[in-house]
């Protein structure tokens, strides 16, 4: 199991070699005091979390912007390693808010940040979906808890939210981005934010209240380009 694990750490590492991982070795974990056993297993299950989570037409993304790979340095740094397998976890930290127009490579970019996490391997149990796929998620309907999926998006260590504004403007839809980012915000909780909203709709599209913890809770990073997709980028 182990030689299993270690293999498909080492895979991993490979395809993103410019990316320095937190445990560079795990057989000086032992000399240390810690288990080099529980390090390994941790830090695939890390890597595996983040692989199933992003699709695969992102499979290969990594950061670019140097706004972003600052803010997942932050992180990196602000994480606190178990004392027993040395594997670090995410805390409390701050968060950032990708704006642009459609195509200009936000969610590649957002993908790309919790990919460089995994590879590093700092645990942060990440969740990621667009907003309309959270409100599908949670309309009321027979068989759904949609409190227990608000909480899953609301409690998670690190959450990456696309397209907010993406929806058609209604009261139950301006609730759910409240609570949603109210949330995150007073529990000063790491979150990616993407939208296509114009800054200056901002306060209609989403509401005053929503758009007011945005501006203070995240760093704004303006992507600019042509639509990647028209042009033939993947």
């Amino acid at each position: 199991m182990t030689e299993k694990t270690k293999d498909l750490i080492s895979r991993a590492r490979a395809a993103f070699p410019h990316i320095t991982p937190a445990i560079p070795d795990f057989d000086a974990i032992d000399g240390q005091g810690g288990d080099s056993f529980t390090a390994i297993r941790d830090t695939a299950a890390i890597i595996e979390t983040t692989n199933s989570l992003i699709p695969p037409l992102y499979r290969r993304a990594d950061v670019t912007d140097e706004r972003l790979l600052a803010w997942v340095d932050a992180l990196v740094k602000g994480s606190k390693p178990n004392k027993f397998s040395r594997v670090p976890y995410l805390g409390r930290g701050p968060s950032v808010f990708l704006k642009g127009q459609t195509g200009v490579g936000k969610t590649y970019q957002a993908f790309g940040a919790l990919r460089r996490l995994s590879i590093i391997g700092v645990g942060c149990a990440p969740v990621a979906a667009s907003i309309t796929d959270i409100y599908a998620k949670m309309r009321p309907r027979p068989g759904v808890d949609s409190e227990a999926v608000f909480e899953r998006y609301a409690n998670a260590p690190l959450a990456f939210i696309d397209d907010l504004g993406a929806a058609k403007t209604s009261e139950w839809v301006e609730e759910v981005n409240y609570r949603l980012i109210n949330f995150r915000y007073e529990h000063q909780l790491p979150t990616i934010v993407t939208t296509n909203v114009l800054p200056d709709d901002l306060g209609r599209k989403l509401g005053d209240r929503v758009a007011s913890r945005i501006t203070e809770m995240a760093e704004p990073i303006a992507l600019k380009g042509i639509d990647r997709r028209l042009g033939g980028a993947a």
